[in-house]
């Protein structure tokens, strides 16, 4: 079966997310993101991200965190 084309929701910039300016660059991003980390790939169902990725942009999420991982900690003394 084909899914339908997904079409953003109209108002999703009207959803009550606040934006900030990132640094001087004119730049607007909600306060915040979405983490893709563990939600994509072999994790889930890809129609069960693409669901979350569709319900997030539709409320107003503009900032996809794509990082595939990580990294540690580390405390310097």
């Amino acid at each position: 079966m084909i899914n339908p084309i997904y079409s953003p929701a109209p108002g999703r910039y009207e959803s009550g997310i606040r934006y900030r300016r990132c640094g001087r660059s004119g730049v607007l991003l909600p306060e915040i993101a979405l983490g893709l980390w563990h939600n994509f790939g072999d994790v889930n169902p890809l129609a069960n991200s693409l669901e979350m990725a569709h319900y997030a942009f539709d409320h107003g999420i503009v900032h996809f965190d794509l990082a595939n991982n990580y990294g540690r900690r580390i405390a310097y003394q």
